[in-house]
């Protein structure tokens, strides 16, 4: 909830007039870091915070989302049909697989989601290789959408020899879900 990553992209996105609401699991508590929870505690979580930010702005248009294993727990809870008025997820980095270990089975539930979604990825991420990763957008249909950050990795961060900064990734990020979630909206009417 208060990696860098997350706060800028909030604020990035709130600049935008996209509000966020930024929520932590509950193995990121306290000093020392566990492992991971089990993904139904994961999940649960979620639904939480969804269902908080529905009690907080019951007026707003809601979507969901989460950097690496939070857009993950994302697609499951919507998966398992329990974002009621999501609409539309974003993923900040969708972990498709181990770190050298390629694969798509991380991605079998995703046609199980009923909701837009959008994949931001980075063309250098070591957890969604993109020969894996576009096939699994694809076979998703009209409701994906897949946004490749050139030269990003699994941080989005950019080589300095890309001539861009982390900056200006991070405002490529935030000018995309802005526009994403606006047409979902426009479509919506």
């Amino acid at each position: 909830m208060r990696h860098a990553f997350l706060e800028a992209t909030s604020a990035r996105l709130a600049a935008r007039g996209v509000a966020t609401l930024r929520y932590q699991f509950p193995y990121m508590e306290g000093e020392t870091r566990r492992p991971p929870n089990p993904p139904r505690l994961l999940s649960a979580t979620v639904r939480a915070a969804v269902a908080r930010a529905a009690e907080l702005a019951p007026e707003l248009p809601r979507f969901a989302g989460g950097k690496s294993l939070g857009g993950r727990m994302t697609s499951t809870a919507a998966s398992e049909g329990g974002l009621p008025g999501v609409r539309g997820l974003v993923f900040f980095g969708f972990p498709l697989h181990a770190p050298g270990k390629p694969g798509v089975e991380r991605a079998d539930h995703l046609a199980r989601v009923e909701a837009q979604m959008l994949f931001l990825q980075g063309d250098r991420d070591k957890l969604a290789e993109l020969e894996r990763l576009r096939p699994v957008v694809d076979a998703l249909g009209p409701r994906a959408r897949l946004h490749v950050v050139l030269g990003g990795d699994h941080s989005f961060h950019v080589l300095k020899r890309s001539g861009r900064s982390d900056e200006e990734v991070l405002d490529e990020l935030a000018d995309r879900v802005s526009e994403w979630t606006d047409a979902v909206l426009a479509a919506s009417r």
